[in-house]
C-alpha cells in the first residue's frame, strides 16, 4: 500500500462561530496532482493553510510524511518542505522580482548575492520571466505575477537540499486572468510537475473547470466543511453526484445552497 506523503486526519476549523472544516480526512500521494473544489468559502484554502503549517487547526492530526506535525511550521521543521503560491501573488510590492525570488536564500542562507542571483535567474527561465528581474510588480502583468510567484515558491538553496520543495500548493492560481493567460499558467504548472529538479507532487484549489481538467488528475469536492465527493477528473463527467452535477453545470438548482 503506497504511503501517503500528506495525511490530515479528522481535521476541524472554526473561526468564531463558523465551521469552516468538519471532520475532514484528506490525502495526498506522491507525484500527485490534486484539485480542491467546491463553493466559495468552504474552507479550500484554509486546507492549504493548514497543510503547510501556516495556520493550526482546531482538532485533528496532520502527517507530513508519515511525520506527525506538532504547531505550525515555524514551531518544528516538516520532515519534507512544502512551497505555496498565495492568490493574489503576494508579492512584496517595494522589492525587486529578483529580491522577491530570492528572498528567502537573501534572507537565510550564506550564498553570494551572485549566487543568488544566478539561482533567480535559472528559475525565472523556468517559468518564462528572463530578463525580469530588475522590474517591481507594479510593472508586470496579472500573469507575469502569479509567475513569479511561481518562481519564488520553487527557489531551493542548493548548499541545504532539504530547502527544496517536495509538495507546491496552489490557492487559485488562475483567479482573476483572462482565458489566455490562465492557459498559459495551468501549462506552466503541468511544466513544473514534470521537471526533474521540481517537485512532481502538488495540491490546487481552483473554480475554474479548464484549470480542474488541465492540472488535475484527482479531484476532492468540499462542501460544508466535508469531503463530499472524491474521483479522477474523467469521473466528474460521468457522476451521479449531484453536488458535482450541480457544480460543473453551474445551475442555481440543486442541493448546494446558493447566497443571493
Amino acid at each position: 500500500m503506497v504511503e501517503p506523503l500528506i495525511e490530515l486526519k479528522g481535521v476541524s476549523k472554526s473561526f468564531g462561530s463558523s465551521v469552516v472544516l468538519d471532520q475532514v480526512d484528506l490525502i495526498i500521494y506522491q507525484g500527485e496532482a490534486l484539485a480542491i473544489i467546491g463553493p466559495s468559502g468552504t474552507g479550500k484554502s484554509t486546507i492549504l493553510r493548514i497543510i503547510a503549517g501556516l495556520l493550526a487547526a482546531d482538532s485533528g492530526e496532520v502527517y507530513i510524511q508519515g511525520h506527525k506535525r506538532q504547531g505550525l511550521i515555524e514551531d518544528a521543521p516538516d520532515p519534507i518542505a512544502i512551497g505555496m503560491v498565495f492568490q493574489q501573488a503576494a508579492l512584496f510590492d517595494s522589492l525587486t522580482v529578483e529580491e522577491n525570488v530570492g528572498f528567502l536564500l537573501y534572507q537565510h542562507s550564506q550564498l553570494q548575492r551572485s549566487r543568488v542571483r544566478d539561482l533567480v535567474n535559472h528559475r525565472l527561465e523556468m517559468v518564462g520571466l528572463a530578463g525580469v528581474g530588475d522590474r517591481y510588480p507594479a510593472e508586470l502583468s496579472g500573469g507575469m505575477r502569479k509567475r513569479v510567484s511561481f518562481a519564488r515558491a520553487i527557489m531551493s538553496n542548493p548548499d541545504n537540499p532539504k530547502d527544496t520543495p517536495e509538495v507546491l500548493l496552489y490557492d487559485e492560481p488562475t483567479a482573476g486572468l483572462d482565458p489566455i493567460a490562465s492557459t498559459v499558467i495551468e501549462d506552466l504548472i503541468r511544466e513544473l510537475q514534470c521537471k526533474e529538479e521540481i517537485c512532481s507532487t502538488y495540491a490546487i484549489v481552483t473554480h475554474q473547470d479548464s484549470t480542474i481538467r488541465r492540472t488535475a488528475d484527482r479531484v476532492v469536492f468540499l462542501y460544508q466543511g466535508k469531503v463530499q465527493w472524491q474521483g479522477s477528473v474523467s469521473e466528474t463527467d460521468t457522476t451521479d453526484n449531484p453536488l458535482i452535477r450541480q457544480f460543473f453545470s453551474g445551475s442555481v438548482q440543486g442541493p448546494i445552497h446558493v447566497i443571493g
